[in-house]
């Protein structure tokens, strides 16, 4: 596999000025977010990103990420654990980390990368997308996303990746060749369903760029990298014999485990793919 990724540091003037973080420097990955991150509940029954990343970098992984997770069910409500009322308090009990008092928790500051990879839930079906947050928007759901390296920061936190939203319209729900699937079954317009994601998604990730560097200099010692991760999928979608291996001919519209319903049905047809053929799928 052939990876290539786009990563803007955004680091604050102190830290400008002294050492960025050193090769081996770090000893522990925390993860926060949604489906993508989640290493319990993997869709495709494979591997999660960060198992492999701490098991390359030798790290230690302590991942809180949850599928279905939005940045805060205040905002977005959806019923899973989201980042602020249930991801970030389990970090904080596991480690003993405290925002309030400052306490940095078992964790060394200086050896511990955090990341947050969310926005697909907060913008999508059932959220932002189809309006049913009613007066929630997108500039909200983004500075949910930036207050987290906030909180973190007040409770020791100093090393930062945020990763930003994957192009959602070349997904299977969002795309305009979309059919109904198990995420949507009702009538809609395949079409404006992605034009409006895709300017959700621009804007959704240029709002954060701008907010991460308007936070930068506010947090001594801190070090803020932006992994581009739209860019990553995009290239993915546009050379797939670059990253794909599967022994299937190569996909980027389809999914590992597809399944298409009738309108407003509750019954369908799916097909999954299996073996080794599963590495051909980009979904």
């Amino acid at each position: 596999m052939h990876l290539r990724f786009s990563l803007l540091v955004l680091t604050t003037l102190p830290s400008v000025l002294g050492n960025g973080v050193l090769p081996g420097q770090i000893k522990n990955l925390v993860t926060f977010g949604d489906s993508y991150t989640d290493v319990v509940q993997v869709g495709d029954g494979g591997t999660a990103w960060p198992v492999y990343a701490s098991g390359y970098a030798q790290v230690s992984l302590f991942p809180f990420a949850r599928s279905g997770a939005t940045c805060s069910n205040n905002i977005t409500f959806r019923p899973f654990p989201s980042l602020f009322e249930s991801q970030l308090p389990a970090y904080f009990s596991a480690t003993g980390a405290n925002p309030t008092t400052h306490a940095p928790g078992k964790l060394n500051a200086s050896q511990t990368l955090y990341t947050l990879w969310l926005g697909t839930n907060d913008v999508g079906a059932n959220a932002l997308l189809t309006g049913s947050d009613g007066k929630v928007n997108l500039v909200d759901v983004m500075q949910c996303m930036v207050n987290w390296v906030k909180v973190l920061y007040e409770s020791g936190a100093r090393n930062f990746l945020f990763q930003n939203m994957i192009p959602l319209e070349l997904t299977v729900l969002y795309s305009p060749n979309s059919y109904p699937n198990t995420f949507w079954k009702a009538q809609r317009n395949t079409t404006e369903w992605s034009v409006f994601m895709s300017e959700m998604v621009a804007s959704g990730n240029t709002l954060t760029k701008l907010m991460l560097q308007a936070l930068a200099p506010s947090l001594p010692d801190a070090h803020i990298g932006l992994f581009d991760s739209h860019a990553l999928f995009t290239d993915m979608h546009d050379k797939p014999q670059l990253y794909l291996n599967g022994t299937a001919p190569l996909n980027v519209t389809g999914a590992i485990n597809s399944c298409v319903f009738q309108l407003n049905g509750s019954t369908s047809q799916c097909t999954r793919a299996t073996g080794t053929a599963k590495d051909s799928f980009l979904w």
